[in-house]
């Protein structure tokens, strides 16, 4: 640990100090695609009663008329964040009738490019812009891309706090600045160490073959309609995903806000060739808001951005440079498929653990090649961060993945334990240790667990989505079954739902395997499931049951929190 981080954490973990780190705000973004029942992308508008894309506070429409975004308020306590996550999947899935959420990031097979709908807002100016933008998106980097979805991770410390340490540290910038400077330093440390929540949370080893659209590329088959990299974490993060040519040589510098605004303010006002000679119109029809490197600020693709709140009419680089810098965006988190809301409090924890000391530790200026290693350090995670020895770069030398891994860990357990003490719980230092323990093991990790399902189905030749039901599938009657649990009657609408899923999803699945799953009861949340055929000697089978059953059914019957084998 170094000298300035004890000295800090000595200081908040003072009786009079403590308190400040429960005033740590949260909010959350959460993308996901609108599908039909057989997985296609659904085709219709944002639904009415979902209320307007354009107006609406908490949900909305992000690139495509099919791609939801779910937007909560700030909360001091991540949980309250999450449960009002919960509240709007609640309300969104009560009003999208026979339509349901695509869980994964990488997005569902997609029509053609022509066919995918650009989101529409009305024929209001601000409405009209938001669609030209989109149209703008379309013509630079082509509607595939634009459907990946994900979770940005919206946190900030309290302006007590910045002051606090300000006057401890005797610096002589103005209160906005200071707090600016910080939060910049807090981005340059997690510049270096970012990589390390994509070992931990990518969950999108494997896409739909048709997302490459005949680009080349250097993927694995891993049968006729899927690819994969078998040590992937996030190809959603890789230069499969959000990426662009024209963006590749901007990289903003962290040094200083200042020179980040001047960076995108150059590459809003610089024009493109390729952009240049589409041109912004055709007739009369807008392609573009304009011809430049970025059309709006928003358009750079980075895994963590400075925020402050815009007023209206105002862009976000007038708001940072008038007011400076209030939160930080995190943008690089994968939807993990196995939770209901692609993110749970235990994740939130480590990553406001992860988020405090990026602030709080030592946070030299990224200079000597640093900038370029911590680029190369993220891809190479992404595409094969899960590979036996893998190594990176730290001050220039080579480290294995694993050691570097392990050490930031326990680098970040103090502030686990002081997150803990300021709220008399041991959540963070629990949400760490399963950090730790997929450092451990990485079978743990969920972009492990997602290959280990697509490999279990399709080693198999079962489909993820076969249409029909499970109809010519042999059950025995309930009572020759047996049930395991006295079911009652107040949760007799769960329990249809769950049968419903089981007899259309899961049971026409595993009997391509010749396997069986049976129903043996539902009772406090719990599932109670019996592998039968030869589903019951399959070594996966418990893996099965536990990642891919147990996530389908938390996420389309949130009442379910776990499935136990009968």
């Amino acid at each position: 640990m170094s000298d300035l981080l004890s000295r800090r954490l000595a200081q908040l973990g003072e009786p009079a100090n403590l308190s400040l780190l429960g005033e740590c705000l949260h909010g959350i973004e959460r993308e996901c695609l609108r599908v039909d029942r057989d997985g296609q992308l659904a085709l219709t508008p944002h639904p009415q009663a979902l209320g307007s894309a354009l107006t609406h506070s908490q949900i909305t429409t992000d690139y495509s008329e099919s791609l939801l975004e779910f937007i909560t308020g700030t909360a001091a306590d991540p949980a309250e964040t999450l449960g009002e996550l919960e509240r709007i999947h609640r309300f969104a899935y009560d009003k999208l009738g026979s339509e349901l959420l695509w869980s994964p990031s990488m997005p569902c097979a997609l029509p053609d490019e022509a066919t995918i709908p650009i989101a529409r807002y009305g024929s209001s100016n601000i409405g009209r812009l938001k669609y030209v933008y989109r149209k703008g998106l379309a013509l630079r980097y082509g509607k595939t891309m634009q459907c990946i979805a994900g979770i940005h991770y919206n946190f900030s410390l309290p302006e007590r706090l910045w002051q606090l340490q300000q006057q401890a540290e005797g610096d002589t910038l103005s209160a906005r600045d200071y707090q600016s400077a910080r939060y910049i330093a807090l981005i340059r440390n997690f510049r270096r160490y970012s990589w390390l929540l994509m070992y931990l949370f990518g969950a999108s080893p494997a896409l739909d073959k048709g997302f490459m659209r005949g680009r080349p590329h250097q993927l694995q088959e891993l049968d006729a309609s899927t690819l994969y990299l078998p040590y992937a974490t996030s190809l959603r993060m890789s230069d499969l995903g959000y990426q662009s040519s024209a963006q590749s040589g901007l990289t903003p510098c962290y040094n200083d806000l200042a020179s980040y605004t001047d960076s995108l303010r150059l590459a809003v006002g610089t024009p493109y060739p390729a952009y240049v000679e589409a041109g912004t119109k055709r007739g009369d029809e807008w392609l573009q808001l304009n011809t430049n490197i970025l059309q709006i600020e928003n358009e750079y693709y980075s895994s963590i951005r400075p925020k402050r709140v815009t007023h209206s009419g105002e862009r976000p680089i007038q708001a940072l440079t008038s007011r400076g810098v209030q939160y930080v965006e995190v943008r690089c988190l994968d939807i993990n498929p196995f939770l209901p809301l692609g993110i749970d409090v235990a994740q939130a924890r480590f990553i406001d653990a992860f988020l405090l000391f990026c602030a709080l530790e030592d946070s030299p200026l990224l200079e000597n090649g640093e900038c370029g290693d911590c680029t190369r350090n993220f891809l190479k995670v992404v595409k094969e961060g899960r590979r036996p020895g893998l190594h990176l770069q730290r001050q220039g030398r080579s480290v294995e993945l694993k050691a570097w891994a392990g050490e930031l860990l326990e680098r970040i357990l103090p502030l686990a334990e002081l997150l803990d003490r300021s709220q008399d719980s041991q959540a963070h230092v629990e949400a760490l240790a399963h950090q730790q323990a997929k450092v451990a093991d990485v079978e743990l990790t969920p972009s492990a667990q997602v290959l280990a399902i697509l490999l279990d189905h399709f080693v198999s030749q079962a489909p993820l989505f076969t249409p029909g039901t499970a109809g010519g599938i042999a059950v025995p009657p309930e009572a020759e079954a047996g049930m395991l649990v006295e079911e009652r009657d107040e949760d007799s609408d769960i329990i249809a739902q769950i049968n419903e899923l089981l007899e259309t999803r899961v049971r026409p699945a595993v009997a391509g395997d010749g396997g069986d799953i049976q129903y043996r009861g539902y009772r406090d949340g719990v599932v109670h499931l019996q592998m039968q055929g030869a589903c019951s000697g399959c070594p996966s089978s418990t893996a099965t049951l536990k990642h891919g059953i147990e996530g389908l059914l938390k996420h389309y019957v949130p009442e379910v929190v776990e499935v136990r084998a009968a």
